[in-house]
C-alpha cells in the first residue's frame, strides 16, 4: 500500500501526519481575504455608493452599492443576527479544525473561508444600523444572477475547494479516507 503524500502509517496501520502544521498558511490566506474584502468595500463605498453603476462587462457585469441585510441572493432578510451567529460559529469550528491541520490544500481552503466569513461578519458587526444587525456591502452584480463581494467570493472559492478535497479523499490532517477508514475497520476487528 503506497503512503499518501505528507503522512505516515505506524505499526497498527493507522495513518499519522507527518510535516508541519499548516496553520501559518490559512492564517495568511485568511488575513489575505479579509483585507482585500474590507478594502475593496471601503473604496467602493466611498467612490460608488450613491452613484450610476459603472459597467465592467457591458450590462452583463457591473459595479454598484447594495446594503444586503439578508444572506446570499438577499434571502432571510429579517435573520440577520442569525447569520451573525453562523458566521461566528464557522470561524470557531475552522479554528478547531486548525489544530489539526496538516494538508496544504486544506489551509488554502480554510483560509479562504475564514477570510471571507471575517470580512462579512465585519460588515455584520460594525455597519449600520448596528451591531449584529449591519448589512453587508455588496457590490459585484452579474446580471441575471446576484450582487455579492469579495468575501462571498473567497467563501464560494474556499467551498469549492473543500467539496473537491473531500471528493478527492484528503482529510484536513494529510491522511486519506480510504486509508483511516481501513485502519479503523481494522481496529474493530481486533476488539
Amino acid at each position: 500500500m503506497a503512503e499518501p503524500t505528507g503522512a505516515s502509517v505506524d505499526d497498527a496501520g493507522t495513518e499519522k501526519p507527518k510535516g508541519r502544521r499548516r496553520v501559518g498558511v490559512l492564517l495568511v490566506v485568511a488575513v489575505l481575504a479579509f483585507l482585500i474584502d474590507l478594502g475593496s468595500k471601503l473604496l467602493v463605498v466611498a467612490r460608488l455608493e450613491n452613484h450610476a453603476a459603472i459597467k465592467v462587462i457591458g450590462d452583463v457585469v457591473t459595479f454598484q452599492v447594495i446594503r444586503n441585510s439578508g444572506a446570499a441572493f438577499g434571502m432571510g432578510q429579517a435573520l440577520t443576527v442569525v447569520f451573525t451567529m453562523i458566521a461566528s460559529a464557522v470561524i470557531v469550528v475552522i479554528w478547531r479544525i486548525a489544530r489539526r491541520l496538516y494538508s496544504l490544500p486544506w489551509a488554502i481552503a480554510l483560509g479562504l473561508l475564514l477570510g471571507g466569513a471575517l470580512g462579512n461578519l465585519t460588515d455584520r458587526l460594525f455597519r449600520a444600523p448596528g451591531v449584529f444587525r449591519g448589512h453587508v456591502v455588496d457590490f459585484i452584480s452579474v446580471q441575471h444572477f446576484a450582487v455579492f463581494n469579495l468575501a462571498d467570493s473567497a467563501i464560494v472559492c474556499g467551498g469549492i475547494l473543500v467539496v473537491l478535497l473531500s471528493f478527492r479523499g484528503s482529510n484536513p490532517d494529510g491522511t486519506l479516507h480510504q486509508q483511516a477508514d481501513k485502519a479503523e475497520k481494522t481496529e474493530q476487528a481486533e476488539k
